[in-house]
C-alpha cells in the first residue's frame, strides 16, 4: 500500500497579540521547522507527534510512504494568507505528483484548531482542497490535538478523525498508531462503509478545564474507551475546542465513526450527556498573582518538592508570547528568591534583548536589565511592565538542545541566545523564542535543577504536568495578566454559533 502524508499544526487564538507568518513555521520553535520530501521522515521517526506513532504502525504493516511536507508554528493569533497558502500549496503540488504512480490512501498529522486569513476553518479547507484532487473514493485519515476546533467540512471532508486522549498529551504517537488502524479498516475495494456521527457541546470548556488527569475530563475519556471497548467497531472521540478562536465552529465536539448507525448514535449521545451532565464541573476559578505567591511560600516550607505555579495567561502553547510579567512582579514584591534561600525560578520568559545582553555581559556580571513586556490583551489594556533590575548572570546558553521529556522525546529545539539572571535569589531563565515550560530539560539547561527549587513558576497551562508533577509538590494555577483568557467568558466574543455559551 502506498499512502501519502503531510503534517500541519496551529493553534489559532484569534485574541492573540501576533500572528503567525511564513518564518514562524520555518523556524518551527517548539515544533519542528518546516520539512518537506523524504527528509520530513527522518524528522519524525523517532519523535513524540502522531506522525511518528502513525510511521511506526505503517512500517509494522509494510506500507510504502509518500513523504509531502510537515509545517507546524507556535499557536498565535491567525496564520498569515501567505504561510497558509505555500503549506497548503506544497502539500496539494505533491498530491498530484504522487497521484500518477498510485495512492491508497492519505494519513494527515492536523491540529484541528486552526484559523488562516481568510479561511476561519483552515484544516477543513486544506481537507477539501485534497479531496477535490483524489475524488470521493480514496480514504483520508488524520489526527487532531485534544484542542481541536472539529467543523463540519472537517468531517465531510475526512474519512476518519482521531483525537488525542489525554491533556498533557502524552498520547500524540499513541494517536497515530490508531490512525494508521482506522486507516486500515478502510484500504481496499472490499472495505465496509463507515458512518460519522457528531454532537456539539452547548458552552465553552476552559483550557484548565480539560486535563485529563481530573476531573470531570478524565472521567469522560474512560467511558469514552469503555464504549469502544465494548462494540470494537466505534471508533470514538472528544475534542474538547480551542476557546480562543472568535468563528461560529468554536468549542467541544463528540464525534465518532462506525459501520452500525445506530449504535454510534447512541455511544455519541451517550458521551454528550456525560458533557452536559457535569456542566458546573467545567468550570474553574485560580487566584491572582500575589495571592498564588504567598500561598506558594507558605506551603514550600512543607511541600515535598518544588510548589509549582502555572502562568495560564501567558502560556505560549495558547498564543501567548510568554513575555509578560506579572507573575514577576510578584515574586519580586515576596521577596520569594529571599524567603526560600534563593530556590526560587520563572521559565522560560521570552525576551531576545535581554537574552542577548546576558550573554554578551558573560557569567557572573552584574548589569541593569528590563525583563519582559507589557502586551496588549482583549480587555482593551496591557499587562504589567516590564520588570527593571540589577542582575547577575548565572549562565548562558546557545539555545540548541534535545528534549527527552514525555511530551517531547526526540525533539530538537532552537530558542537563539538565552541566559539565567538572578535577581535576589529569584532566577529568571531568558530566551530568544517562545517554548512552553512542558520539559525538565528547558530548566537544566541553564543551570537550573527544577527537583532543588522549593518554587518554579511555569509559562504553562496544563502541559507542564506530564514533566514537572512527578518532582513536584503542590500545584496552583494562578491569573496573571496576558493573552490567553483563562476563562473563556471574558472573551469578546463576535462570532459564537447562537445557542454556545462562552462559560460552562
Amino acid at each position: 500500500m502506498r499512502i501519502f502524508v503531510a503534517g500541519f499544526h496551529h493553534e489559532t487564538n484569534t485574541f492573540a497579540p501576533s500572528v503567525a507568518d511564513w518564518a514562524a513555521f520555518e523556524a518551527g520553535a517548539g515544533y519542528p521547522p518546516f520539512t518537506r520530501g523524504a527528509a520530513m521522515l527522518d524528522l519524525h521517526r523517532d519523535g513524540s507527534l502522531a506522525l511518528g506513532g502513525f510511521m511506526e504502525e505503517a512500517r509494522a504493516r509494510r506500507w510504502t510512504l509518500v513523504a509531502s511536507a510537515w509545517a507546524g508554528a507556535m499557536p498565535s493569533n491567525r496564520i498569515t494568507r501567505d504561510a497558509f497558502e505555500r503549506i497548503a500549496g506544497a502539500i496539494v503540488e505533491d498530491l498530484r505528483s504522487a497521484l500518477p504512480d498510485g495512492l491508497d490512501g492519505l494519513f494527515l498529522d492536523l491540529h484541528g484548531a486552526a484559523v488562516a486569513e481568510g479561511y476561519d476553518d483552515a484544516e477543513g479547507e486544506l481537507l477539501a482542497r485534497l479531496r477535490a484532487v483524489v475524488g470521493p473514493a480514496l480514504p483520508i485519515v488524520a489526527t487532531l490535538d485534544l484542542h481541536a476546533n472539529v467543523t463540519a467540512r472537517m468531517l465531510a471532508g475526512a474519512s476518519g478523525l482521531t483525537a488525542y486522549r489525554s491533556y498533557p498529551h502524552v498520547d500524540m504517537r499513541a494517536s497515530g498508531a490508531r490512525a494508521a488502524g482506522m486507516l486500515a479498516r478502510r484500504l481496499g475495494s472490499g472495505a465496509p462503509a463507515f458512518v460519522t456521527e457528531a454532537r456539539r457541546v452547548p458552552f465553552l470548556l476552559p483550557l484548565n478545564g480539560q486535563c485529563t488527569l481530573v476531573e470531570p475530563a478524565r472521567s469522560v475519556i474512560d467511558r469514552l474507551e469503555a464504549l469502544e471497548a465494548q462494540s470494537g467497531d466505534l471508533e470514538l472521540s472528544f475534542a474538547m475546542g480551542f476557546a480562543a478562536a472568535d468563528f461560529p465552529e468554536c468549542g467541544p465536539v463528540l464525534f465518532g465513526h462506525g459501520r452500525d448507525g445506530a449504535q454510534l448514535r447512541h455511544a455519541v449521545a451517550a458521551l454528550h450527556e456525560e458533557v452536559t451532565g457535569r456542566r458546573r464541573e467545567w468550570a474553574i476559578a485560580l487566584p491572582p498573582p500575589a495571592d498564588a505567591v504567598e500561598q506558594a511560600i507558605a506551603l514550600a516550607a512543607a511541600a515535598r518538592g518544588p510548589v509549582l505555579i502555572a502562568d495560564t495567561q501567558d502560556n505560549p502553547g495558547a498564543g501567548g508570547d510568554a513575555n509578560t510579567t506579572g507573575l514577576l512582579h510578584a515574586l519580586h514584591a515576596a521577596r520569594a528568591g529571599q524567603r526560600l534561600g534563593g530556590a526560587v525560578a520563572l521559565g522560560l520568559l521570552h525576551d531576545p534583548e535581554a537574552a542577548a545582553a546576558a550573554c554578551a555581559a558573560g557569567v557572573g556580571a552584574r548589569l541593569n536589565l528590563s525583563l519582559g513586556r507589557a502586551v496588549p490583551t482583549w480587555r482593551g489594556e496591557p499587562s504589567d511592565p516590564p520588570l527593571h533590575a540589577e542582575v547577575v548572570v548565572r549562565a548562558v546558553h546557545d539555545g540548541e538542545l534535545a528534549l527527552h521529556g514525555p511530551m517531547t522525546a526526540g525533539l530538537h529545539t532552537r530558542l537563539g541566545p538565552c541566559a539565567c539572571v538572578e535577581i535576589d535569589g529569584l532566577r529568571v531563565l531568558l530566551a530568544s523564542a517562545k517554548m512552553q515550560a512542558l520539559d525538565l530539560d528547558l530548566f537544566r539547561f541553564l543551570g537550573v535543577e527544577p527537583a532543588a527549587m522549593k518554587l518554579l513558576v511555569l509559562k504553562s497551562s496544563v502541559h507542564f504536568r506530564a514533566a514537572f508533577a512527578p518532582i513536584a509538590g503542590p500545584i496552583l494555577v494562578a491569573k496573571a495578566p496576558g493573552p490567553m483568557a483563562a476563562d473563556p467568558g471574558e472573551l469578546p466574543w463576535t462570532r459564537l454559533a447562537p445557542g454556545t455559551s462562552p462559560r460552562p
